[in-house]
């Protein structure tokens, strides 16, 4: 039973007290520096890309993955997305209208694994690979699914919070050695 109110109304919250969550392609939306931020659930992350592709965004800028270990209770994401330990983020732009349009889609620690964007952005290849290599967010149907930054032989994933850092010199492959 809730307390009543100082007016002596009831106060258990209500579906009209719910916080109305704009969609756009089917999944929760919201203004970010004046950019278009979709935060479509891991099931959907494909779908959801290839509708804003379909809809004139035709190029990825950028695509990244992000350990947010560090930040346990951060509120960042719009009422009903939970908040995971991973995140991957794509930016997409439209040349015609000169729009962006962000993708953000948690990922669970358990699981660490998203549909690759490979088959529509063609481009993403390396910024995927790149995803896998220092954070291991592995994508699902890449073609290539190797390192590109560290050695075949690296183990673990080195921007991940868990990982301790030593001062180790990282000899990149085809780089003349480390004095």
């Amino acid at each position: 039973m809730s307390d009543p109110t100082p007016d002596g109304t009831d106060a258990t919250p209500t579906a009209k007290d719910d916080p109305v969550v704009p969609t756009a392609w089917g999944v929760p939306v919201v203004e970010s520096g004046g950019q278009t931020v979709l935060h479509p659930p891991v099931d959907r992350w494909l779908e959801t890309v290839k509708a804003c592709r379909d809809d004139g965004f035709c190029m990825a800028i950028d695509l990244v993955a992000v350990d947010y270990s560090a930040h346990p209770g951060r509120t960042d994401l719009p009422p009903g997305i939970e908040p995971e330990r991973f995140e991957v983020v794509a930016s997409l732009i439209s040349h015609a209208s000169g729009c962006r349009v962000r993708l953000r889609t948690q990922v669970p620690e358990h699981d660490p694994v998203v549909p690759s964007l490979f088959d529509l952005f063609p481009g993403t290849e390396a910024m995927e690979r790149e995803a896998w290599d220092l954070v291991g967010v592995a994508f699902d149907g890449h073609p290539d699914p190797t390192r590109i930054l560290l050695p075949e032989d690296w183990e673990g994933h080195p921007l991940r919070r868990d990982v301790a850092m030593g001062r180790i010199p990282v000899q990149f492959r085809d780089a003349p050695a480390v004095r």
